[in-house]
């Protein structure tokens, strides 16, 4: 099975009468009540949101804020060690991607569409981002993102990412991205460096 859904098998198990109640209110305005009727447990819940694309195993942005409501901080740990994992059985290129999602989502804010138009995410599709995450806007940078990555498959790239986010002018976050894949040893070709971090790398290795 997969381990994704292993994962919210494990999630749903734990989950209590009282909890299940409250997520179905907090999902209320994102699903229909003729669907919230017939849900019977967290896992029945989990599979509506997986249908709508609410929730995908690159996307757990709103199961994350679901469980916080909660205050849930063991089912949080347990989502957590499933991304720790995840994360370092990706591929390279994967792992990289993750790492530069976090740091864009943290930091992108309201700029995240100009961001998605330079990556080529439609006007329609940005619109519907907006529907489906009107209240968290990390979620709809991180689903942009999720969109350009599926869409340009195995095109997509970090060095991709942060041309765009320089044809943005968001070279401080461009710069962040870098640094924390250079401090982990994943930025390793000068032409996936901008010419002022390589410049500053050269001068730190030349400093006895």
């Amino acid at each position: 099975m997969d381990p994704f859904l292993v994962l919210l098998h494990s999630l749903s198990g734990s989950l209590s009468g009282s909890d299940l109640m409250e997520l179905k209110f907090l999902c209320r305005e994102r699903v229909s009540k003729r669907k919230l009727e017939r849900v019977q447990s967290g896992l029945d819940l989990f599979s509506v949101l997986l249908e709508q694309k609410d929730l995908e195993r690159e996307s757990t942005g709103l199961l994350r804020e679901l469980l916080a409501s909660l205050r849930r901080h063991d089912l949080l740990q347990r989502l957590d060690d499933f991304e720790a994992g995840a994360a370092a059985t990706a591929a390279p290129g994967e792992a990289d991607l993750r790492v530069a999602f976090d740091i864009v989502c943290d930091n992108v804010g309201r700029d995240w569409k100009r961001l998605a138009r330079q990556l080529k995410v439609s006007e329609a599709k940005i619109d519907g981002i907006e529907e489906r995450y009107p209240r968290s806007l990390s979620e709809q940078v991180r689903e942009a993102l999720r969109v350009w990555k599926n869409a340009e498959r195995e095109n997509a790239s970090v060095a991709r990412l942060v041309k765009a986010l320089r044809a943005c002018k968001l070279n401080l976050v461009a710069d962040l991205v870098e640094e924390a894949l250079m401090a982990q040893g994943s930025v390793s070709k000068s032409e996936d460096m901008s010419p002022m971090l390589r410049d500053s790398t050269v001068s730190s290795s030349e400093t006895p």
